[in-house]
């Protein structure tokens, strides 16, 4: 085990929840959530990761979680994963592209399904605001408090302080954003991280 790589799962949800991308396949996983009762390996804020050294990790895979945050809590989140990586570590984030779905907002489909996932069907709604199912139940923090379009994505990775990101979107109406501490190695390195993210 010694030499592994690591990744910390930030907002883990379930276990076998938010598929991690190809990227981190062989990596050792620390499972990190806000909610206990998903029994994470620790249990923490994604603003307050104190429990985790200073560049200590080679990886933070974020998939749907820093949207349920304020504006000014995703800045502080996205410092926080900055801290905790490696000088060569990636982050990849995964989000909802609002730009995507404003066609469906233009034609007055707010609430018409758009797709149907494990957990039932997708509004515009949901998508814009949290998904209503979870959020009827109780769960506030499912609750979406921000959002993102891609030149919204890249100004936040770059306020955070990642000397590299890329911005792709996705075909599920998603964005994700891959980010390092410092300059790509080389193109071809960017190129295999972007095929590895879509896998």
């Amino acid at each position: 085990m010694s030499g592994m790589k690591t990744f910390v799962n930030l907002g883990c949800g379930l276990p076998g929840s938010g598929h991690p991308p190809t990227v981190f396949e062989g990596w050792r996983e620390v499972r990190v959530d806000v909610v206990a009762d998903v029994q994470p390996d620790l249990v923490a804020s994604m603003t307050n990761l104190s429990a985790i050294a200073s560049n200590s990790t080679d990886g933070v895979w974020c998939s749907h979680a820093i949207e349920h945050l304020y504006r000014h809590e995703v800045a502080a989140a996205l410092a926080e994963i900055y801290r905790i990586l490696s000088p060569e570590g990636v982050a990849c984030i995964r989000v909802p592209d609002l730009q995507a779905i404003a066609a469906f907002l233009a034609e007055d489909r707010l609430l018409e399904p758009i797709y149907q996932s494990a957990a039932g069907p997708i509004s515009a709604h949901d998508i814009l605001y949290g998904f209503g199912q979870e959020v009827a139940k109780g769960h506030a923090n499912m609750a979406h408090r921000s959002g993102f379009t891609p030149s919204a994505l890249v100004e936040s990775l770059r306020e955070a302080g990642f000397g590299q990101f890329l911005v792709m979107r996705l075909d599920n109406l998603e964005l994700v954003g891959l980010a390092h501490k410092t300059a790509w190695r080389t193109e071809d390195e960017r190129r295999v991280m972007a095929n590895k993210i879509r896998a």
